[in-house]
């Protein structure tokens, strides 16, 4: 039997004893519920920041909600840490990563901006992506709303979130007025096509379920090719000329060997690369801190390195 946490596993407990259907079972709207529900019972308490307040970017189908977060009201020229939340493409959002956004923000004294990007299956693949890559856009122009000229971006996010964060990477690093500095994967989804070890050992009992990832795959990709660098970014030819990542996987959690690939093939193609695993983790547990406290620390210690990799791309 493999490793787990002691407060994983009472979690884990907790959930299992609880009745209702699986998520897959239901719908997107009951689905959302879920994890909005989730995140109220089991998420730690926001700290308090400088400032909080909700943003419109405009996007190809629309505004794009967004919301900023400041530790401070300083003006002077700095980075800018663009969020993406997780919820494989249908689920999530600013809410339910509120706390996360800000506990971020704060530990790292760095503007916050997460993306409220549109979901499926109400839009279908390339939406979310489009979204992102039209936000990160416009936060690299130094639009008057951030509050201080933006020097350079760290695109970030967990689960579906990671994969958004691996395509703009791959698509905006020296594209953009600003330089990608760092770009942090929280147990990303970069392979639509994984189908063994990682995802059959942990398939099931370990809250994120292969079930679960078949169904946000289906809600997100409907008939679109599952190769296709903006769903697997992992399945590109090179990452070589990639900005420096800090890559963390949970060693319970389905997605567990691809966020593993993609790291190996960060360092394969010399780019600077720090991997972080955290042993007897689920995935989901950014969001999960009340409920788990061990994964504050997991994520103080993902900061810490983060807040490296931007000295070093600063210095």
């Amino acid at each position: 039997m493999p490793y787990v946490r002691p407060d994983v596993q009472s979690l884990l407990s907790m959930l299992a004893a609880t009745p209702g259907p699986k998520m897959e079972e239901g719908d997107a709207a009951s689905a959302r519920a879920m994890m909005t529900m989730m995140g109220q019972m089991v998420e730690a308490p926001r700290p308090d920041i400088a400032e909080t307040k909700n943003l419109a970017i405009p996007g190809p189908a629309g505004i794009i909600p967004a919301r900023l977060y400041r530790n401070t009201l300083a003006t002077d020229p700095a980075p800018v840490l663009v969020f993406y939340h997780g919820g494989g493409w249908v689920i999530g959002d600013l809410d339910v990563y509120d706390s996360v956004c800000a506990e971020i923000c704060r530990v790292l004294n760095m503007t916050v901006v997460s993306v409220d990007y549109r979901l499926a299956p109400e839009h279908v693949f390339p939406a979310a992506a489009e979204d992102c890559l039209a936000a990160t856009a416009w936060v690299a122009s130094s639009p008057a709303e951030i509050g201080h000229k933006v020097t350079g971006l760290v695109p970030a996010g967990d689960s579906a979130g990671g994969n958004l964060a691996a395509v703009v990477s791959q698509e905006q690093h020296g594209k953009l007025p600003v330089p990608i500095i760092a770009q942090w994967l929280i147990y990303p989804g970069v392979d639509m096509t994984a189908a063994t070890g990682s995802m059959v050992d942990f398939a099931d009992g370990y809250l994120l379920t292969a079930g679960g990832m078949e169904w946000f795959t289906r809600h997100y990709m409907a008939d679109h090719d599952l190769t296709h660098p903006r769903a697997s970014p992992l399945l590109v030819d090179s990452l070589a000329g990639q900005p420096p990542a800090l890559v963390y996987t949970c060693s319970l959690d389905p997605l567990r060997d691809q966020g593993r690939a993609y790291a190996a093939k960060l360092v394969a193609a010399g780019v600077r690369t720090v991997f972080r695993e955290a042993e007897g983790q689920i995935h989901g547990s950014l969001t999960l801190r009340g409920g788990i406290p061990s994964a504050q620390d997991d994520l103080h210690k993902n900061l810490h390195a983060l807040k490296q990799l931007i000295n070093e791309a600063t210095a």
